[in-house]
């Protein structure tokens, strides 16, 4: 009797599906959270951060996946940077717990912009983009610093973030160069 796959395995779809996925769940998260939080203030935050918090959790775990070929331990280091802060952002271990929590935000873009520089699937300028605004979230945890630098540290950080992420909605990666980059074959190991 055959059997009829309904679900093709993960690793047999496109990654160009798999960021254009990411970039969609990022801008969803992000605006539904600030919808929530701006239409009702002090009403909605719990659920507005259960929003931003499982959106982030799949975008990191996708982004994980497509970085992979380029080097394993750096994805899976920036991946669990992300994990890292999150979890301090749902359990709010301080009254500082948001600005920890971008500090390890900030380490995860810096990764990742390490990454895509690297890679042959994105253009380079996006991981400079998005290594820049991790830097800037590294201000945050400095509470000092921070304010002098704001609002410019925020912009920083928001711009190469959505740089990013706007660019993987719309064009995704190139799925031939991310396949030569991703066969160990080719790479000669």
């Amino acid at each position: 009797m055959n059997s009829v796959v309904l679900a093709e395995p993960i690793h047999e779809v496109s990654p160009r599906f798999w960021a254009r996925t990411a970039g969609a769940l990022y801008f969803f998260s992000l605006l539904a959270a600030l919808c929530l939080e701006v239409l009702f203030p002090n009403r909605f935050d719990i659920p507005a951060g259960l929003v931003q918090i499982t959106g982030m959790f799949f975008v990191t775990l996708i982004l994980y996946f497509i970085f992979r070929p380029v080097n394993r331990s750096l994805s899976l280091l920036s991946a669990g940077a992300n994990l890292g802060g999150l979890a301090v952002e749902a359990i709010r271990l301080s009254s500082h717990g948001s600005d920890i929590a971008m500090a390890f935000h900030g380490l995860f873009c810096i990764l990742l912009g390490y990454l895509i520089w690297r890679s042959v699937f994105l253009p380079h300028i996006l991981g400079a983009l998005i290594a820049v605004g991790g830097l800037a979230w590294l201000t945050y945890p400095l509470t000092p610093f921070a304010s002098y630098l704001s609002p410019y540290n925020l912009i920083c950080s928001l711009a190469g973030e959505v740089s990013m992420f706007l660019w993987l909605l719309v064009m995704g990666v190139n799925p031939q160069r991310w396949q030569e980059q991703a066969d160990p074959a080719r790479r000669g190991q």
